[in-house]
C-alpha cells in the first residue's frame, strides 16, 4: 500500500472535473504529469494503442456512492451477481460520505473474487485494461484547495487521440485526456485495483503479492473459489511451495485426501527438502492408512531441527508411531 493518508472517496464529479479538461497546458508540464510524459517516450511493449472494453457494465453513481458503483462495475464484469445497493453497507461510510480503500479491497472477496491493488504505474494500468481487466482508480477531481475524492473505472484508451475512457459518476463513457487523468490520479499516489474471477490472474500481478491476495480471499470465500484461485496461481507459478500447500490444504479440509496427496507429491518432486511439504504429505498418507510410507517420509523431516515446522513434524511423527503401535 502507498503511504497515503486520505482513505475515503465518494463525492460526485463536480464541474471542477470538467474544468480540468480545459487545462491543455498540462501537456507541457512534465513535472505535473511525469508518467504521461514517459509514455510519449516509451509506450508499453506489446500493448495496443487503442483498447475499449465495451462489454463492461455501467452503474450510475448515487449521491456520494461512487465506491459501490465502481465495485459493482468490475464485480459484475468478473461474473458476480451484485448491485451497487448491495455493496453500500460493506464499503460506504455515511459519516465520511465515501468509501475507504481497505473496504474497497475487502468487499470483492465475499463474492469469490480476488481483489488486487496494482502497482502505481500508468504502464500497469494500461496492461490490465489491454488484458481485458477494467481498473478501479481513485482520483481527486477538485480544484485548487478543494478536494473531491472519486472512484472511477478505466475501461479503455486511445493513445493517438490522447484519451482514456472511464465509467464515472453518471457518465457511461467519460473521455478524459491522459494528462488530466494523471493529474487527478496522481493525488492518490496512483491508487488502483482490479477484481478478478478466481480462475484468472491480473496481467501485472507479482507472485508474492498475488499469493497474499488469494490468502486474504480464502478467509471469507467459498472453498470452490479458493481452489480455483490456487490452481490458476500454480499454473503461472508452478514452483510455489506456499500455493501448493494452500491448495492441498483446501482439498484436505474437504476430505479429498487423494487430491491433496497429488498436489503435495508434485510439490515434493520440485522441492524434496521442504519440511512443510514432507510433513503435510506424511500426514495425508497416514490419514489414508499408509503409515509405512508416511513414517519413512516424516523421518526425513525430523532431522531438520532448525526448521520453524519442527514442532509440527514432531507431532506428526508421534501420531504416525501411535497409529502403527498395534502393528509393530
Amino acid at each position: 500500500m502507498p503511504d497515503f493518508q486520505v482513505r475515503f472517496a465518494g463525492a460526485r464529479l463536480t464541474a471542477g472535473a470538467f474544468l480540468l479538461l480545459l487545462l491543455a497546458g498540462l501537456s507541457g508540464c512534465a513535472s505535473l504529469v511525469p508518467q504521461t510524459m514517459g509514455l510519449r517516450d516509451a509506450w508499453p511493449q506489446g500493448v495496443a494503442d487503442r483498447v475499449e472494453l465495451r462489454e463492461v457494465p455501467f452503474f450510475a453513481q448515487r449521491e456520494y456512492q461512487c465506491g459501490p458503483a465502481a465495485l459493482a462495475t468490475t464485480l459484475v464484469h468478473a461474473g458476480a451477481q451484485v448491485t451497487p445497493e448491495e455493496l453500500v453497507e460493506r464499503v460506504y461510510i455515511p459519516g465520511r460520505e465515501g468509501s475507504l480503500q481497505v473496504e474497497m479491497l475487502a468487499a470483492p472477496r465475499r463474492h469469490g473474487k480476488v481483489s488486487y491493488q496494482i502497482a502505481p504505474r500508468f504502464d500497469d494500468l494500461l496492461r490490465e485494461v489491454a488484458a481485458g481487466n477494467p481498473v478501479i482508480v481513485l482520483q481527486d477531481t477538485g480544484i485548487g484547495l478543494i478536494t473531491n475524492w472519486h472512484y472511477a473505472v478505466v475501461v479503455g484508451f486511445d493513445y493517438p487521440a490522447g484519451e482514456l475512457y472511464l465509467r464515472s459518476g453518471e457518465t457511461r463513457r467519460l473521455d478524459i485526456p491522459f494528462t488530466v487523468f494523471e493529474y487527478t490520479w496522481k493525488k492518490s499516489n496512483y491508487w488502483a485495483m482490479v477484481t478478478m474471477a478466481s480462475g484468472r490472474i491480473p496481467a501485472t500481478a507479482g507472485e508474492s503479492a498475488y499469493l497474499s491476495a488469494i490468502s486474504a480471499m480464502e478467509r471469507v470465500a467459498e472453498p470452490g473459489d479458493t481452489l480455483s484461485a490456487y490452481s490458476a496461481f500454480l499454473e503461472r507459478w508452478p514452483d510455489s511451495v506456499s500455493a501448493s500447500i494452500g491448495l492441498a490444504n483446501r482439498y484436505y479440509a474437504q476430505g479429498k485426501l487423494q487430491d491433496a496427496e497429488s498436489i503435495l507429491r508434485r510439490a515434493f518432486a520440485r522441492h524434496p527438502d521442504s519440511v512443510a511439504v514432507m510433513n503435510n504429505l506424511a500426514q495425508t498418507l497416514s490419514d489414508q492408512g499408509r503409515n509405512d510410507e508416511a513414517l519413512k517420509l516424516i523421518e526425513r523431516a525430523v532431522p531438520h531441527e532448525g526448521s520453524p515446522f519442527r514442532t509440527a513434524v514432531r507431532d506428526t511423527h508421534r501420531l504416525i508411531l501411535q497409529r502403527m503401535g498395534g502393528n509393530r
